[in-house]
């Protein structure tokens, strides 16, 4: 790309302060939608006359993956605001990086209301974990575009190459975990646990990197 291509791309900016308002409110609002399946399950519930300890054990399905991906997408919220913290300009394309973003944190309520109240098979893991991978690829899409163009933030190129070598490390992990949940039903949605290995593989890519 040429200098004044780049110029031209740059020209086009929006309050940074803005877009992460935006952001917060989707995401409040899909961790909000998370929670509406055990609602919905009370209320069959209510008139069957179960107790609360048999509405807990029934439905510990749902409450599993309502933790599960509440805690994700608290996860990524945290990382995007990280991200986000030192950008002073946000350009167009970087408006539409945070749109797939967004796209993706909306979505993963539909798979989570799946994996609470339907048996597992690969597609189910297939959209879950793909859900949870975009949103990391999203993740990793923005930090690769400010590399680029270090004049909307306040990272230093190293720190943003960090922290993209953890997003690479975190979409490996899911990758792995993909198929161990889709065929190894035994341990199922535990083989996310796999995350805890994102530091130990990150200091690795560092390693091969360096």
């Amino acid at each position: 790309m040429t200098q004044s291509s780049e110029s031209a791309e740059e020209a086009v900016t929006m309050a940074p302060e803005r877009l992460k308002a935006f952001v917060d409110a989707v995401v409040a609002i899909a961790m909000t939608l998370l929670i509406l399946p055990l609602l919905e399950s009370i209320s069959d519930e209510a008139g069957t006359g179960a107790t609360t300890w048999e509405f807990l054990v029934s439905h510990r399905g749902q409450l599993i993956s309502f933790i599960l991906s509440f805690l994700l997408i608290a996860m990524f919220w945290m990382e995007h605001h990280r991200q986000y913290d030192q950008v002073f300009r946000v350009t167009m394309p970087l408006v539409w990086i945070n749109v797939a973003w967004m796209l993706t944190i909306v979505w993963l309520p539909v798979p989570t209301a799946m994996l609470g109240q339907m048996e597992t098979d690969p597609l189910q893991a297939l959209v879950y974990i793909g859900t949870l991978i975009l949103t990391q690829a999203a993740t990793l899409a923005g930090k690769l575009y400010l590399i680029r163009h270090p004049t909307l933030s306040g990272f230093t190129t190293q720190r943003l190459w960090h922290g993209a070598i953890g997003d690479i490390a975190a979409i490996a992990l899911f990758c792995i975990a993909l198929p161990i949940v889709a065929w190894v039903h035994e341990i199922g949605y535990f083989a996310l646990l796999l995350l805890v290995f994102s530091t130990p593989l990150e200091k690795l890519l560092e390693r091969l990197r360096g």
